[in-house]
């Protein structure tokens, strides 16, 4: 195997590391920082669903490198990843709350 495959999917797995890390900080900071929306519900929902993502990010962009690496070691085809689906849904679901949170203050 060459060791550059091993090492671009070890960035991969690093960028979604990022990526969790982001939503993880964007939930503590819609949960302290943003007072203003009328309800506290929003700011829970959008928070919640931040921090749930993360965790699912992280956990699975793990998943997903062992898979990979195993699949390049045996010469296999590389596994296909949710991680983007989930991703896209999860950040449009937490910007549509986010815009009815602005909307309703």
């Amino acid at each position: 195997m060459d060791y550059r495959f091993s090492l671009a999917n070890e960035r991969t797995f690093l960028a979604w590391i990022r990526t969790a890390l982001g939503l993880l900080a964007g939930a503590v900071a819609v949960q302290t920082l943003a007072e203003q929306f009328s309800t506290s519900g929003f700011r829970r929902a959008v928070a919640a669903v931040c921090a749930g993502l993360a965790v699912a990010i992280a956990a699975y962009a793990h998943r997903q490198w062992k898979s990979v690496e195993s699949a390049m070691t045996r010469g296999e085809h590389l596994p296909g990843s949710a991680l983007v689906p989930v991703l896209a849904i999860g950040v449009g679901a937490v910007a549509l709350a986010a815009d009815v949170a602005v909307l309703a203050s």
